[in-house]
């Protein structure tokens, strides 16, 4: 039988600008230097024991035209001066041998800063409730949850990854995209 848990991941993000939509996704795969891969997404599960690894040492493990799973964040837009973010949030438990959770969020007029806790927020909120971490209130600020998870001594850390842009003023397409690349 295969084995496909990955053993590394890394990160990456980038910002394409086009006239063309599918173009301006390229340009931004580019930009993130994954552009040679066939990527496959998968859900947000970070594997037990997996080590996280720089971009170039994460590169230098992957062949062009490998398929290679990734948990994708990407948005697009071709209206003038629209911000937009995409983001990749991280939570690990203490326990290595338990898994972690990675988060997708992509939206219209948040930052970089925004759209990044909130993606860190999904990924924290979904770890949490796996290992029976409670908050004493929903209402929390992502700082004071976050305070609150680590304080529980079940998660260990979290981290998110995230790109925002700012439209151009013409009738081009923007696209941001966020990944986790996992390295098998």
């Amino acid at each position: 039988m295969l084995d496909f848990v990955p053993r590394k991941i890394f990160f990456v993000k980038g910002v394409g600008v086009h006239k063309e939509k599918l173009e301006s996704f390229e340009m931004a795969l580019r930009d993130a230097g994954v552009q040679q891969f066939n990527l496959v997404r998968v859900s947000s599960i970070f594997p037990p024991g997996c080590e996280i690894v720089s971009k170039q040492k994460g590169l230098l493990e992957l062949k062009p035209g490998q398929i290679v799973f990734c948990v994708m964040s990407e948005n697009s837009s071709n209206e003038p001066n629209r911000l937009m973010a995409a983001g990749v949030g991280l939570a690990l438990p203490a326990d290595k041998n338990h898994y972690g959770y990675l988060s997708e969020h992509h939206s219209y007029g948040q930052t970089d800063e925004e759209a990044g806790e909130y993606a860190e927020d999904l990924a924290a909120s979904m770890l949490a409730s796996t290992l029976g971490v409670t908050l004493p209130s929903d209402n929390l600020c992502w700082d004071d949850k976050e305070q609150a998870y680590k304080i529980s001594g079940k998660i260990v850390k979290t981290c998110n990854f995230t790109q925002s842009y700012v439209g151009t003023k013409g009738p081009d397409w923007v696209t941001v995209l966020a990944a986790a690349i996992f390295v098998p």
